[in-house]
């Protein structure tokens, strides 16, 4: 990974949208993350799909973090 440090905080608003660039010689994918003042877009390339796996899992586990804090009655 090319190194970038960003922070920015998630929204219940918060969109996300993969486009497919296919048609290309060197074809990959754009993840955009796109809230009111921000937007993040991450591209992977053919071969990356297991980064984009982990990725995805570790954000399934912060969301399940965070509906324990809800369910423990936990609010920031």
């Amino acid at each position: 990974m090319k190194t970038l440090t960003t922070s920015a905080h998630i929204e219940p608003d918060t969109r996300c949208r993969v486009t497919l660039f296919a048609d290309r010689t060197n074809p990959f994918v754009s993840l955009r993350i796109e809230g009111d003042s921000i937007e993040i877009a991450l591209l992977a390339s053919p071969g990356t799909s297991h980064s984009l796996r982990t990725l995805a899992a570790a954000a399934t586990e912060a969301a399940g973090a965070l509906d324990a804090l809800m369910t423990e009655g936990v609010t920031a």
